[in-house]
């Protein structure tokens, strides 16, 4: 095997082996014909968000080398036109929409809503308390209950979260990262309570904390100790519920913060290897591990760049992961992803216009192989989707699915000059961007001494300009603006959720048994003083006591402090 050095520069070598010639007939055309057409006009320039240069027409002499070979068929290596063989022929995507807000029974109600008007996979967001790992009775948290999410600060809140909906009949997707371990360990807490036995539990935690150290900001320890927690994460649920993804690599926070499509697909893949590091040095078989490893993707505005972005990503995880880290089975490489429509381009301004361009993402996520896919809501840009808007947003999914036909062949703009061009343009400008971290000292040196962060920062830096100067189109926002525009109907989170919480918390704190909770978290910290204890069953037993997440938290944080990220210059 390749060491790592060696590695990438190899395959960079190997890609640049198929560069393209071009096609003979295309600077004749352009010279003979284009040009006398258009003489008298100024060419506009056609760059996507990656900056790559878009040229009038592709040609099959853009496309040299094994073109056969790079895409092979539905449901075998490189998979780069799908991981299953027959794909949505067999089952359409899971239909998954964002829910999260209020108090649980709030979120609870919505839950059942969804899944009563068809949604087929649950997916939870948290308030920026759960997220950082406060209790809702912390100052810090003031204001801030059930805002952005629902909020969560003990087992109790997830009880309720659940009630009446059976853990062993759904998918639960749970977006929250630093505190990933605590809310699973809860999730597992109510299974049980259930009688549903942790090998039936299916569903995802993000997780993903390299991605919260480049892009989100949501982080409670230095990075290493929340690398522990994932690695025991991963053996845990490898070893006890193995139908639960313990990681979702998520290019989708990368992408809002300011990234092209290229460096969304370059860091996600970057971080999916650094995981994929730590499980084998956990002493894992990546085959038995690298099943449970699963993707989030961002589907922007620019539908072809979208497309191939996720049709690369396939081929590129099935590559590495079988040549660099010697898997060698199909479920080992095949790489599984939720896509979400983009939120960084729905507007303020005009928000009904966003369920077109909502519809346009949602396509290219279809197109490009998505496993899950959520729609975002027309009126997000404003607040918290409302009832109705979340309804269309989930009614566009569904429309797409029944009457558009996009789902009746597999990867049906397979074979297109410009599709497969872009494609392996996309793969050959991740590897370069894997050769430059590497040469950075591997992702992890590359967070902590910023280049990530800057290489995402001066990307959108340039994409704001062309936005100010015209150079890039946003209807309603730089072109075809209306004044005056009459105010929508948003969801508003009352303070009555604040209040709400506080009594639940404050009740169950009074009435716990405290010597129980007392003896829970002093385990907890005998465990994560050893490197080598595993802390899942620790976490477990410290919720089933009710002790809180902030309490959790807290042991984590006298142990090893926080953490500041670099200045970037």
């Amino acid at each position: 095997m390749n060491d790592v050095s060696s590695f990438w520069s190899e395959k960079l070598k190997k890609l640049d082996e198929r560069d393209k010639t071009g096609d003979p007939a295309y600077a004749s055309w352009k010279r003979e014909v284009l040009g006398k057409w258009r003489k008298d006009s100024q060419e506009k320039e056609y760059t996507n968000s990656s900056s790559m240069p878009i040229k009038e027409i592709y040609l099959p002499g853009d496309l040299e080398g094994d073109l056969a070979g790079r895409l092979g068929l539905p449901g075998v290596f490189p998979f780069t036109r799908g991981i299953y063989p027959d794909m949505y022929r067999g089952r359409y995507w899971t239909m998954r929409m964002f829910s999260g807000f209020g108090t649980p029974e709030d979120t609870n109600s919505r839950l059942k809503y969804l899944i009563q008007h068809g949604e087929s996979g649950l997916s939870i967001a948290f308030d920026m308390p759960t997220l950082y790992g406060y209790d809702c009775i912390n100052e810090r948290a003031e204001g801030e209950v059930g805002k952005c999410g629902v909020n969560v600060s003990m087992l109790k809140d997830m009880e309720v979260l659940f009630n009446g909906i059976d853990l062993g009949k759904v998918s639960t997707s749970m977006t929250i990262n630093a505190p990933a371990i605590v809310l699973l360990a809860m999730y597992m807490a109510v299974a049980k309570k259930q009688g549903v036995p942790l090998d039936s539990i299916s569903g995802t935690v993000q997780a993903d904390i390299l991605k919260e150290y480049i892009a989100q900001k949501e982080w409670i320890f230095p990075p290493e100790v929340h690398l522990r927690m994932i690695r025991d994460m991963m053996v845990f649920c490898t070893q006890n519920a193995p139908r639960w993804n313990y990681i979702s690599i998520s290019g989708y926070h990368i992408r809002e913060a300011g990234a092209s499509a290229v460096q969304e697909l370059a860091f996600t893949l970057a971080d999916g290897f650094h995981y994929v590091e730590m499980g084998k040095a956990a002493g894992l078989s990546v085959d038995e591990f690298a099943p449970r490893l699963s993707f989030f993707f961002n589907s922007s505005i620019n539908f072809f760049e979208e497309i191939a972005k996720m049709r690369a990503a396939r081929r590129i995880w099935a590559t590495v992961l079988r040549e660099k880290y010697g898997a060698s089975t199909e479920r080992a490489i095949m790489l599984k992803f939720h896509t979400q429509t983009s939120g960084y381009t729905l507007t303020w301004q005009q928000p009904l216009n966003n369920i077109v361009r909502t519809t346009i993402e949602a396509m290219a996520g279809v197109l490009g192989g998505t496993q899950s896919l959520h729609t975002n809501s027309y009126d997000e840009a404003w607040a918290l989707p409302s009832e109705n808007a979340v309804k269309v947003a989930l009614r566009t999914q569904q429309i797409l699915a029944e009457e558009s036909g996009i789902a009746d062949t597999i990867d049906p703009l397979g074979g297109s000059y410009y599709v497969e061009w872009l494609t392996d343009e996309m793969e050959r400008q991740a590897y370069l961007y894997f050769d430059r971290i590497e040469k950075a000292g591997g992702i992890l040196n590359a967070i902590k001494t910023g280049y990530i962060q800057k290489e995402i920062a001066n990307t959108s830096y340039r994409r704001q300009l062309r936005i100010e100067t015209g150079k890039e189109i946003m209807v309603g926002v730089n072109r075809y603006v209306e004044e005056n525009e009459p105010p929508i109907k948003i969801l508003r989170i009352s303070r009555k959720a604040q209040i709400s919480q506080r009594k639940r918390l404050t009740e169950v704190l009074a009435s716990r048994d405290q010597e129980r909770v007392r003896h829970s978290l002093e385990k907890l910290e005998g465990a994560m003083k050893d490197e080598n204890e595993n802390l899942m069953p620790y976490m477990i037993d410290a919720v089933e006591s009710y002790a809180t997440l902030e309490e959790i938290s807290n042991v984590g944080r006298k142990l090893y402090g926080g953490w500041k990220e670099p200045v970037i210059v």
